[in-house]
């Protein structure tokens, strides 16, 4: 650690709303000598001219922020965002899985719309840390889960946002493909839509607002026209093809899915807030979060839904089902030319998804450590976008395993950070962000170690594993629901890192006192 650091005077508290003295972070240097320096002043340059967000990872003090959010219209293009992000082809195959584990379409609906109720409602409280105290979501993690398992947090934050970002490449470049008539591959296409991704979150925050406020009605719009040409060959009458224990193990990995789909946020929800008043209702900032979650996740996911209980019936639709999302959309939709123009704008609803993902991996490596942190963040950006690339060209021609598996990773880590936050904030802090010595966001000697953070999230995940049903591994406990298993690796997750979390913690604040 160096001399500055040592000799830093303890600060015991802080108010959120009023602060205006910053400890220095040393994760962003002054110099800008050497290639990296150069790099910075690039980076400098280019957020002055063009507004690139060169502040990245740094604490936004209240009077740095945006005024535009303090009104009603900032907080709903905070709507329109998650909308925006959330309203497009991946939510929409999603819906498909309750169909491919065997349940029906009454069973398929009420697992999207409480599974995405219990995922939208996590992240909606973590997204309320966000405007307080001007963090991103990995800084925030480390007054509860300590400096050291933080940075775990920020890596898997960068797996599930590539990942993320790959799903959707992969359905815009089926749409695109489908929109060519074939003419252009669906590898193509995934380029196509990773590229233009890149150039959004090249730009920050700011453009993936401005691209989301512009979009997200447009984007609901056609899958409302999709669901009205749709709705009327639901089949509500074919039983579910697993019953009993096997039906139940089914159910609850649906759930576990569509759980994962909203959950998934939690470790970097806060990033996206960051420019918001922090004087602003938390019941407001929970809200916007909670429904532009829960509306187009569920939504688009009832109409794939409504749409695979369809197939067994319908030879047509059946075959381009298996030739991709977008030909099954173009078979869908009449007339012709209305399916064209849809799978064109369809393509754009992968660029929603993508570019507040690239961007927010991109501030995640940044976090994740130091060494790392003094790279701009257009730098880790292009890191991110080639391995997007890479990723949807490996798992295009089999999406729905791709989305299963990974959809059901992501909830894991997110129950864990969550109970987390939660206890640390009501057990620890009294519920107030006073209690926090927001200053020392980046300075490990005034912030937890880990003792209780690490030991609690590497419980989590062991309880994860034993409860993780996957088409990959299913874990022991897993095993014993059913012929195929049943996932409750969330369930098993949250309850180990609690039981470890609240003892642990007390331990660690009575030794250490931070």
């Amino acid at each position: 650690m160096i001399d500055e650091e040592k000799n830093q005077v303890p600060v015991v508290g802080v108010v959120t709303d009023s602060s205006s003295e910053e400890i220095p972070a040393r994760s962003q240097p002054e110099s800008k000598t050497g290639f990296l320096g150069k790099l910075r002043g690039y980076e400098d340059a280019l957020d002055r001219k063009l507004g690139v967000e060169g502040h990245s990872i740094q604490r936004r003090l209240p009077n740095e922020r945006n005024p535009f959010y303090a009104g009603w219209s900032g907080q709903l293009s905070m709507f329109g965002f998650w909308v925006g992000g959330c309203m497009n082809l991946s939510s929409f195959a999603t819906g498909f899985l309750g169909w491919e584990l065997g349940l029906d379409l009454r069973q398929s609906i009420l697992i999207i719309v409480f599974g995405s109720i219990a995922g939208a409602a996590v992240t909606g409280w973590c997204a309320t840390m966000g405007a307080p105290t001007g963090l991103r979501q990995v800084s925030i993690c480390r007054y509860s889960l300590g400096w050291y398992p933080a940075k775990a947090i920020a890596i898997l934050n960068v797996i599930q946002e590539i990942g993320w970002c790959a799903s959707g490449s992969i359905t815009g470049g089926q749409a695109l493909s489908a929109f060519s008539d074939g003419k252009v591959g669906t590898a193509v296409g995934v380029v196509i839509c990773s590229v233009a991704s890149l150039v959004f979150s090249f730009f920050g925050l700011t453009a993936c607002y401005r691209f989301m406020k512009y979009t997200w009605f447009v984007f609901m719009t056609i899958f409302l026209v999709i669901l009205g040409e749709t709705v009327r060959f639901g089949d509500l009458s074919t039983p579910p093809s697993v019953t009993g224990p096997t039906g139940s193990g089914a159910a609850l990995s649906f759930f576990c899915v569509m759980y994962g789909c909203s959950a998934c946020c939690a470790g970097y929800v806060s990033d996206f807030y960051v420019e918001y008043p922090a004087t602003i209702p938390k019941i407001n900032v929970f809200l916007i979060t909670f429904l532009g979650l829960l509306i187009p996740t569920s939504l688009c996911a009832i109409i794939g839904a409504v749409v695979a209980s369809a197939l067994p019936h319908n030879e047509v639709w059946d075959a381009q089902y298996n030739r991709g999302i977008g030909f099954l959309i173009q078979a869908m939709v009449y007339p012709s030319g209305l399916a064209k123009l849809m799978l064109f704008l369809l393509m754009f609803t992968a660029i929603g998804l993508n570019c507040a993902s690239m961007y927010s991996a991109s501030l995640s490596i940044q976090l994740s450590t130091r060494k790392l942190a003094v790279v701009p963040r257009f730098v880790w950006t292009l890191v991110c976008f080639a391995a997007v690339v890479a990723l949807s060209l490996a798992g295009s021609d089999r999406l729905l395993v791709f989305l299963q598996d990974f959809l059901s990773l992501l909830g894991y880590y997110a129950t864990a950070v969550f109970v987390c936050l939660v206890t640390e904030h009501y057990a620890f802090r009294g519920g107030s962000f006073d209690n926090y010595i927001l200053e020392a966001w980046d300075n490990p000697e005034m912030l937890p170690v880990g003792w209780a953070g690490g030991p609690a999230l590497f419980c989590g995940i062991v309880g994860a594993i034993l409860g993780m049903a996957t088409t990959w591994y299913t874990g022991v406990i897993a095993k014993l629901i059913g012929d195929s298993g049943g996932d409750i690796g969330n369930e098993l997750s949250l309850f180990f890192t609690l039981v470890v979390y609240v003892p642990a913690r007390f331990a660690e604040r009575k030794l250490l006192g931070r």
